[in-house]
């Protein structure tokens, strides 16, 4: 059967001349398959449509185009003859309509596979490029939850280093505590024996006598305090801090366990009497600012 050029076929498909002789033109007049892959990678070219100029001493590529020009002038004059078949120069039989329709079938299921194809490639890209958002989308989570897991690593590093500096400031007031108690004793003992030495009275049941009063009294010491905390909504909440530990860390308890909007900036201050906490008090221990053995506290905006 007798073939149509292939820039017959790529008319008889329907595409529009100025394309068809740029797709020839542009694969070197190789074949059907190469013109179609080339109009289908530049269909969306902004000068797709406009009319093919042929580079000076190149007529669509040179021989081949000039057997293009020939068979052009061929058909026009058998058109011109009212002849309704074609002539192919490859082996000068005439082409009947029925070939002619057979070969720009052929032609045009083979566009439709090209053309599935290449849907079939974009929908491949496509998928890819999801599968890299995605990617991307899990290592930024990941690296925002390493820095999260960081900071709230750092902050308990901060509470047991606090907590390990309170720890040894109560032993070193319970030793203190300890002498003075062994002063005391010392002191109050051998005041005692001497008066009993002195006088064979038994003035040991006299009510005066040091040693029948004993020791004073100790002050109690707090190792702990109770914190009620009111925040902005008028909630409350409440915790046990240890004596030593600073006002910072009620600070840092009620932005981690309170309904303080994120980046809020608060202090705290004692309603009576009223006293506004200044950053140099979140340093200094719970004791020394006088929230022993218990305090309530009011969450108050900067």
């Amino acid at each position: 059967m007798a073939e149509l050029t292939t820039l017959e076929s790529l008319l008889e498909m329907g595409f529009e001349r100025n394309r068809a002789e740029k797709a020839v033109a542009n694969t070197g007049n190789q074949g059907i398959e190469q013109a179609m892959d080339w109009l289908m990678e530049h269909e969306n070219d902004p000068d797709i449509d406009e009319p093919y100029v042929e580079p000076v001493g190149n007529t669509l590529g040179g021989t081949a185009a000039s057997q293009s020009s020939t068979e052009q002038a061929e058909l026009a004059d058998t058109a011109e003859g009212g002849d309704s078949s074609l002539i192919d120069d490859a082996t000068g039989q005439l082409m009947t309509e029925d070939e002619k329709r057979e070969q720009v079938k052929r032609l045009e299921e083979l566009m439709r596979v090209k053309q599935a194809e290449r849907r079939e490639r974009e929908r491949a890209e496509e998928l890819e490029r999801e599968k890299q958002r995605r990617r991307q989308g899990q290592e930024l989570q990941q690296i925002r939850q390493k820095l999260q897991d960081d900071d709230m690593k750092k902050l308990a590093d901060q509470r047991r280093k606090e907590k390990m500096e309170d720890k040894l400031a109560r032993q070193r007031v319970k030793e203190k505590i300890a002498r003075d108690r062994e002063e005391r004793a010392q002191k109050f003992g051998g005041g005692g024996s001497s008066n009993t030495a002195a006088t064979s009275q038994p003035v040991q049941l006299s009510p005066s006598s040091p040693t029948s009063q004993g020791p004073p009294p100790t002050k109690k010491e707090y190792e702990e305090s109770r914190i009620q905390v009111r925040l902005l909504d008028g909630s409350t909440i409440n915790t046990v801090f240890k004596a030593q530990e600073p006002l910072a860390a009620v600070r840092v308890y009620v932005q981690m366990n309170g309904n303080t909007p994120e980046g809020q900036d608060f202090t705290l201050l004692s309603p009576y009497p009223r006293h506004v906490y200044t950053e140099l008090d979140m340093e200094k221990p719970l004791k020394e600012l006088g929230l022993v053995p218990s305090a309530v506290l009011v969450v108050t905006k900067m």
